[in-house]
């Protein structure tokens, strides 16, 4: 058994990704150096290149486990969806419950941010596409279902369509002075709901 699949390497090894996802949603990439993540985990500084190769591999680490809190927190929530016939606001108001909001307390700004850096740094640096990709196929797949369980067709074609108007939408706000991302969002999504995702029965 190597080290690193001991509990106690285990352990260590979950610490160090949780203080590097909690620097990065905080400051951004240029927040995750070895010292930052280790004072955080409370853990020596040799630790992080003990449990990781390079600083891209932890970076990598960070960004999957961010992704994927947010998309246990949207799935959560959407195991509480009915399956229902519902109107272009309530499907809009919908998705935006799921996608921008998380319960935890968090401001939705501050996640947005980090949710956009991720995807913005993954395009010039290849070590993180194939981990943004999947998350990217995830969220879909979430999107997917909302409209699902809205009575809505679902046809992957529009689904990137719709995906990109609430990207789009999102990350004008964020760049905005005093900007309400959801407000934007859902003006945005209104506009388009019924012709990317119309009623099954249309």
């Amino acid at each position: 058994m190597t080290t690193a699949a001991t509990p106690k390497g285990e352990r260590r090894r979950r610490a160090l990704v949780a203080a590097a996802a909690e620097l990065m949603r905080e400051g951004g990439f240029d927040a995750v150096r070895h010292r930052a993540v280790a004072t955080r985990a409370d853990l020596p500084l040799a630790a992080t290149t003990y449990y990781f190769e390079s600083l891209d591999d932890l970076i990598v680490a960070a960004v999957e486990f961010n992704g994927s809190s947010e998309l246990d927190g949207m799935r959560l929530r959407l195991d509480g969806v009915t399956h229902r016939r519902r109107g272009a606001e309530s499907t809009v108001d919908l998705i935006l419950d799921l996608m921008v909001s998380n319960g935890d307390g968090e401001p939705e700004r501050d996640r947005l941010i980090s949710r956009y850096e991720r995807q913005l740094v993954s395009a010039r640096r290849p070590e993180l596409r194939d981990a943004q990709l999947q998350l990217r196929s995830q969220y879909d797949d979430v999107l997917a279902d909302v409209l699902r369980r809205s009575g809505r067709q679902v046809r992957s074609e529009q689904l990137r369509r719709l995906a990109a108007v609430v990207d789009g939408a999102l990350v004008g706000a964020l760049t905005e002075i005093d900007p309400d991302p959801r407000k934007v969002a859902r003006g945005a999504l209104l506009e388009v709901i019924d012709i990317v995702a119309p009623s099954s029965d249309s």
